[in-house]
């Protein structure tokens, strides 16, 4: 099943297969947002991991025409950047935790995007709370440009104007850079606002 049918797909995934899961075929466009769906314990996260290149899956993902195979494990994961729903934090503060060449100025924009000021790059990241950890874990992704964003649950313990402000600076970003995302959520109203298309996760398919 296919998340849409642009004549150059930017991401193509043929028979995907993980675990016990699969297999699993769709294509995203630039610019769209795909949402994902699906019982507890199908394998949502999963998929977007095997998307990631962090758990071992068989079946072709192409990138801008080119297949996975033809990038290194550095590359694609720059390229297609995974924002889980519990991010990962091993430095003490919130700048050690981006890219050393990053743009400054960008790093900004996205901060304000987020609703945050610039100071809290020198903040420890003990000081963090559940929902700045997670609309930080965004910036951190979003400053790398990828071209495929895997959204595991994001914005799901926020309030509503920080959920806002996470969901525009997704959108914004996808419109801009031409690049494309999955979402996944148990939300049905965040996907409603945020998808161009969504699709219901079965352990053998994917249905619109």
């Amino acid at each position: 099943m296919s998340s849409s049918s642009p004549d150059s797909p930017c991401l193509l995934v043929q028979s995907l297969r993980f675990a016990d899961s699969g297999p699993y075929s769709f294509s995203l466009g630039p610019g769209s947002c795909t949402g994902i769906n699906g019982v507890s314990g199908v394998g949502k996260t999963r998929l977007l991991r095997a998307l990631a290149d962090i758990d071992q899956s068989t079946g072709r993902v192409v990138l801008n025409g080119k297949d996975r195979e033809h990038y290194t494990p550095p590359q694609w994961r720059r390229l297609v950047a995974l924002v889980p729903a519990e991010s990962r934090w091993w430095h003490p503060t919130v700048a050690e935790h981006l890219p050393v060449d990053h743009d400054q100025q960008q790093a900004v924009e996205l901060l304000q995007g987020c609703g945050f000021e610039p100071d809290i790059l020198g903040w420890d990241v003990s000081r963090l709370s559940t929902g700045e950890k997670q609309r930080l874990s965004l910036v951190r992704a979003l400053i790398r440009t990828p071209q495929i964003l895997l959204l595991d649950e994001a914005g799901s313990g926020l309030d509503r104007d920080n959920g806002e402000l996470l969901e525009g600076l997704v959108s914004n970003f996808l419109g801009g850079k031409g690049a494309a995302a999955i979402w996944v959520s148990h939300d049905p109203e965040q996907l409603e606002r945020v998808a161009t298309l969504t699709m219901t996760m079965f352990k053998d398919r994917l249905c619109f």
